[in-house]
């Protein structure tokens, strides 16, 4: 099936694609990629610059998103492509599996977040690809192909985050653990110089900690903060965090959308999947219309990295709706804005004023560029390619990797021509 060219989720972006399919099944899937010229696979829409862009075919996978099976000897779950992790919690935790992670939105699909390095929070938590031990793609020739860390070593890492330029997955396994609990708290108005002192305790008192921040007082405006628990009694929390103080009722981190879009707060244990995301899969997550942009530095260099925006407070402050201050662990994959260092991540989420935001977007490079920042694959960055390519030390044997896999760049797009490939 075929539907018209497409939007992504926040609106800001119309596809080009002249054809948009919908296959049902993995053979159809591998049907069109042979008969195509150039084509790329189409997630959840949730990205909010070209990287799934095509001028001819894009391939939906949103009917392939069942949970296949559970291998409770290997500790592992294989999911379709399309799946969105809210399904996939659903399905794990009732048969008493989970994920490590979540990201903000449970929404968003399986294969689309790990090819794009997409994360949650935590010190000791690697981003949602970190997970991946295997995948089936369907090749530039129309050949299912699996793919596994025991079958490619160490070239798989190489493969996970892969930008959609080696194929279209179709199927990936992903480790599991047992189920578990989590309480969600939430602190107000945590002084800067608490956080600039206390960084490290702060984002290590919680299994995930995240902050929201609009630059614009002396304090962070929210911390929530999410512990595994062992039973579903929630016990009273302490009243200050670091000089914050509790929330006494749920919010929402832009303070004036309603709190119900939110997953449950106030110390109100809930099942893994239900409590580290920010938003429930059955609401519009964040704001709805809006821009996203994001910049992982070194953790070393998160302090700095804070004040240097808190330095641009006056020129950002008409487009923010909000900004989440977020760690996550050091990983070993190639495209993984985390490869090789445990990092900071700082997350704006703009009013949709591209024209605005992209006179902005500049300034904030300029002054993350010191310290090291990487952009988010799949937001919304002005960054130059050299300097980009510049910052991923396997980037040359990932071109390798593509070259291997597609020879005639079937699934490469202006996005990897340009920031891959360098090609303007």
């Amino acid at each position: 099936m075929m539907v018209a060219n497409q939007r992504n989720w926040a609106g800001n972006f119309r596809y080009s694609a002249a054809r948009t399919h919908q296959p049902e099944t993995v053979d159809q899937v591998r049907e069109i990629v042979s008969r195509a010229d150039k084509v790329k696979a189409l997630g959840t829409r949730h990205s909010f610059n070209v990287i799934a862009d095509c001028a001819e075919d894009l391939i939906s996978l949103s009917h392939l998103d069942r949970v296949i099976e559970i291998d409770r000897d290997r500790r592992t779950a294989t999911v379709e492509g399309g799946a969105r992790y809210g399904q996939v919690g659903e399905y794990l935790h009732a048969r008493g599996y989970a994920l490590r992670n979540m990201a903000s939105l449970p929404h968003i699909s399986a294969a689309g977040a790990c090819a794009t390095a997409t994360h949650g929070s935590g010190d000791g938590n690697g981003n949602l690809a970190t997970a991946v031990v295997a995948m089936e793609m369907v090749t530039a020739e129309g050949e299912l192909v699996e793919i596994s860390r025991e079958k490619n070593g160490e070239r798989f890492d190489g493969m996970v985050v892969a930008l959609g330029g080696l194929g279209i997955v179709v199927k990936l396994t992903l480790e599991i653990v047992p189920s578990f609990l989590v309480r969600q708290d939430v602190y107000e108005n945590l002084p800067w110089d608490q956080l600039e002192e206390h960084f490290d305790a702060i984002t290590a008192s919680a299994y995930s900690v995240s902050m929201f921040t609009n630059w614009q007082s002396g304090c962070v405006n929210q911390v929530w903060l999410k512990q595994c628990v062992t039973d579903a009694a929630a016990l009273e929390p302490a009243p200050t965090f670091f000089g914050a103080t509790r929330a006494h009722a749920d919010r929402h981190p832009i303070s004036d959308v309603s709190a119900e879009h939110c997953t449950s707060q106030r110390g109100v244990a809930g099942p893994w999947h239900e409590r580290l995301p920010h938003f429930r899969m059955d609401y519009t997550p964040s704001n709805g219309e809006e821009l996203q942009s994001e910049y992982f530095v070194p953790r070393r260099n998160a302090i700095a990295a804070f004040a240097a925006i808190a330095r641009l407070r006056e020129r950002i402050s008409p487009l923010l709706l909000i900004s989440e201050l977020r760690t996550i662990a050091a990983d070993r994959l190639w495209m993984s804005p985390c490869y090789g260092q445990a990092s900071a991540a700082i997350h704006f989420t703009w009013k949709a004023d591209w024209p605005g935001v992209r006179s902005v977007l500049p300034m904030i490079e300029a002054e993350l560029a010191p310290l090291g920042a990487r952009p988010h694959w799949g937001k919304l960055f002005t960054l130059d390619p050299t300097r980009l390519q510049s910052l991923y030390e396997r980037l040359p044997d990932f071109r390798q990797l593509l070259v291997k896999f597609d020879p005639r760049g079937k699934f490469r797009n202006a996005f990897l021509d340009r920031y891959i490939f360098g090609r303007r």
